[in-house]
């Protein structure tokens, strides 16, 4: 009897440990997500080796390469809000993994026969693009359908401790594959782990409610502005994608500039930056980890401002790297700013997602999206204007300056004053109230 007890104890234990991961359809998410992350680190190490090694192409032809990858963004983000509202999204996730991994696979194919050309790898990338945003905003209006309510927060903290795990583990595994067997292989294990992530997405069993059709007469235009306004209309969503824009304005102009910052002004070897860049992804770890419990704690307005707070002078002491056991303080700056920016990300997405109404979510999803990216290319030309006309350090003190106190427009919205953001859907305009069912 005892040995019993103390069996069903452990299994209690170990349930707890997992938590959402011990449900099977969000098991199945979770591991077809982590393998598809993987495949995605690989290949944001693999294709710039492929142009500069395999290709021999010009530092603006990778740059072209990375421009690729968010263009789509820009061009069809706000259309397939409303495309994929009016869509079943399991199959559309499936479809959009299926055509990456085909295509991420005829690169090596190409190279193998003698027949690639940074034309085919451009269009892929781009193709691959166009594949991300349909994939992103339809499994972020998808994970409601796979857990409740309650479960959202540990769920988007699972995804995102994957998500930064496999940051960590994906560009030592390219260049551990490049360097044994060439950078193109890295695209076909790219390619494979699209496929073990189809599978898993397969593997769900969850049903998702039927997509509300578009009333008779409406045109796409008109689904795009509603998702528009109920953004820009919220007290709550227009200081979050306001203070998303002005993040990855600073984000992307710090990140432009540091790899040079590193080798060319504080003689770090390429080695020794590798492992700096790697701090910023195990800040996010810890941000993941710790967003769910620190939200239930003391809520999740609060400790996403504290966070916030706390963590954003922590990119001031990036620009003070200096050789030998100065490079601590950009490696203490890199996690930081990654804690900050994790736990962030992981509160927000579940608050999106409980709050916005079913029928607009894909919509407003991707419009908070193309709004946070659309600051992303601006920022990597403003980082790279002022490196080449100040020097790598100032600019990394002007970008980091602006990240450093962009907490305050968060602080200056309604969360300052609450605990928690709402957990229930916004009441739409014109929508009669619901009526709460009597015990």
């Amino acid at each position: 009897m005892e040995t019993k007890h103390l069996s069903n104890t452990a299994d209690r234990r170990a349930r707890r440990a997992l938590g959402v991961l011990v449900q099977r359809d969000f098991g199945l998410l979770w591991a077809g997500e982590t393998a598809r992350g993987i495949g995605n680190s690989v290949t944001a190490v693999a294709v710039p080796l492929i142009a500069v090694v395999t290709l021999d192409t010009s530092a603006t032809a990778v740059g072209l390469l990375s421009a690729a990858v968010w263009l789509p963004w820009l061009l069809i983000g706000l259309p397939v809000g409303a495309w994929v509202d009016r869509m079943r999204r399991r199959p559309l996730l499936i479809g959009c993994t299926v055509v990456s991994a085909v295509l991420y696979a005829t690169v090596p194919l190409a190279a193998w026969l003698g027949a690639l050309t940074f034309g085919h790898l451009l269009v892929v990338v781009l193709i691959c693009g166009v594949a991300m945003v349909f994939f992103r905003t339809a499994v972020h209006s998808y994970l409601p359908s796979v857990l409740t309510d309650k479960d959202l927060l540990e769920g988007n903290s699972r995804l995102s401790a994957s998500e930064a795990t496999t940051g960590v583990v994906g560009p030592g595994l390219a260049g551990l594959i490049s360097q044994a067997f060439g950078a193109v292989t890295g695209l076909l294990v790219d390619a494979l782990t699209f496929v073990l992530s189809a599978a898993c997405l397969s593997g769900i069993k969850a049903k998702e409610a039927e997509p509300a059709p578009p009333e008779e007469g409406t045109r796409l235009g008109t689904q795009v502005a509603e998702g528009l306004r109920f953004v820009f209309s919220d007290r709550y969503l227009r200081p979050i994608v306001t203070y998303g824009a002005l993040v990855n304005f600073a984000l992307l102009g710090y990140q432009t500039v540091q790899v040079v910052f590193l080798v060319r002004t504080v003689g770090a070897s390429p080695s020794t930056v590798g492992l700096l860049l790697t701090a910023g992804s195990i800040g996010g770890i810890v941000g993941a980890t710790a967003a769910s419990a620190l939200g239930r704690r003391f809520g999740t307005a609060r400790s996403m401002l504290a966070t916030q707070l706390l963590t954003g002078p922590f990119a001031l002491l990036m620009p003070l790297a200096a050789p030998g056991t100065g490079l601590v303080f950009f490696a203490l700056g890199a996690f930081g700013v990654g804690v900050g920016i994790v736990v962030c990300n992981v509160v927000l997405s579940s608050f999106r997602q409980t709050y916005c109404p079913p029928r607009i979510l894909g919509r407003v999803i991707a419009t908070t999206m193309v709004l946070n990216h659309s600051t992303t290319p601006l920022g990597a030309l403003v980082g790279g204007f002022l490196s080449d006309a100040f020097g790598p350090r100032p600019a990394m003190w002007v970008m980091t300056g602006i990240l450093a106190p962009s907490w305050l427009v968060l602080a200056l919205g309604p969360m300052r004053s609450e605990r928690d953001l709402p957990t229930t859907p916004r009441q739409e305009p014109g929508s009669a109230p619901q009526e709460k069912e009597l015990a």
